[in-house]
């Protein structure tokens, strides 16, 4: 029983890794393209250079749409499964 649980939570992890690759792909490759050439400030190329140190305003900005996305997919699915029970 213990170990059809722990190989049930490594599927589990599995899928979560490659459902959160799926997700970095269509933002990167779908959804950005979508809104770079009315919005060119978020660009994922645009950097901040103060010094040396330089910040990837676009990049983070990218990643902020990523973490959206997945939220969004996990609230959906959240709200089915409790409508289900």
């Amino acid at each position: 029983m213990k170990e059809q649980k722990i190989i049930s939570v490594a599927l589990v992890f599995i899928v979560g890794v490659a459902t959160a690759q799926l997700v970095q792909a269509l933002v990167k490759d779908v959804i950005t393209p979508l809104y770079s050439p009315y919005l060119n400030f978020l660009n994922p190329e645009i950097a901040i250079e103060i010094g040396k140190s330089k910040f990837m305003i676009g990049d983070f900005i990218s990643q902020l749409v990523n973490w959206i996305v997945i939220l969004l997919v996990v609230f959906i699915i959240g709200k089915k499964l409790a409508k289900s029970m």
